[in-house]
């Protein structure tokens, strides 16, 4: 069964749960920005978690398919339409031959991923189908003209709906564990307050606000670059974090002065430029 691609809005790119291993080779893992957004997508069809899914930025995505298949949609609510009736968001969607999947533009929220009976069978590099937006590694991101291909023959999904939460359009709460260079700020980052950058995408997020100060000590220093993980905030010299995302640099010379935890990590992907939230630091691994 394949997709054929119809429309597309400002990104939609294929992704699964990444390539972890090949970091010392200098390879991301990259994978879905929001993960559990991914992986529901997915259960809601009774695919297997690392099956490839689209991501799509804001939404704009159209779908044709050519047989039957059923597709799911979570994240970011694009009012999405199938041949112009709308349908239901997490919760799986029976699409006949011929009928075209049409995704809106999300007013909250900033990633939908839509899943296919099967996953997107896109040939895989480096044993991921995930589209690395930093080295280039991986599928190409979509386009008209394109055509998808699907995995195994459609099963028809056991559930109805999942009780999902959408993404919140209000200030988020964000949970992160001290970083290797906490002592570096002259104040805690507890409770702090940050706002969106506009300069912010899939390989880390730019947070505005308040410049948090080194020590003096501090001032100055610079660090041999390190491995970086997923949801690591760095503190450039200007003062305002940057939160790595799924595409980040493998390594950094940055102060790690937090590492965000993995819903966090979900959360702040779903971010939109300009939108307000707070972090707390916290010892205790959730």
């Amino acid at each position: 069964m394949n997709l054929h691609v119809t429309a597309v809005g400002p990104l939609a790119t294929i992704q699964d749960l990444g390539r972890p291993g090949w970091m010392h080779v200098g390879v991301s893992p990259s994978g879905a920005a929001d993960r559990e957004s991914h992986r529901l997508a997915n259960a809601l069809l009774g695919n297997d978690a690392g099956a490839a899914t689209i991501e799509v930025l804001l939404g704009g995505l159209e779908l044709l398919a050519t047989q039957a298949t059923w597709v799911a949609l979570t994240g970011a609510d694009c009012g999405a339409r199938v041949d112009g009736r709308a349908i239901a968001w997490a919760g799986p969607v029976a699409l006949r031959a011929g009928q075209r999947l049409r995704l809106g533009f999300s007013t909250a929220g900033l990633r939908a991923y839509v899943a296919v009976s099967g996953g997107v069978a896109v040939e895989p590099v480096l044993g991921s189908r995930s589209r690395d937006t930093l080295s280039g590694l991986g599928p190409e991101p979509l386009r008209t003209g394109m055509v998808l291909p699907a995995g195994a023959r459609p099963v028809r999904p056991t559930v109805d709906a999942a009780p999902a939460q959408r993404p919140s359009p209000d200030a988020l709460y964000l949970v992160a564990q001290p970083g290797p260079h906490m002592d570096w700020l002259l104040h805690g980052l507890d409770a702090t307050h940050w706002q969106v950058s506009p300069d912010s995408d899939r390989v880390g997020v730019r947070l505005q606000g308040r410049a948090l100060p080194r020590r003096a000590l501090r001032v100055g220093t610079e660090l041999p670059s390190a491995p970086m993980v997923r949801g690591a905030l760095q503190l450039p010299p200007s003062g305002h974090p940057v939160v790595f995302l799924a595409d980040h640099p493998v390594t950094g010379g940055y102060p790690v002065v937090a590492v965000l935890d993995d819903t966090s990590c979900d959360t702040i992907a779903q971010a939109r430029p300009g939108q307000r939230l707070s972090m707390h630091i916290t010892t205790v691994r959730r």
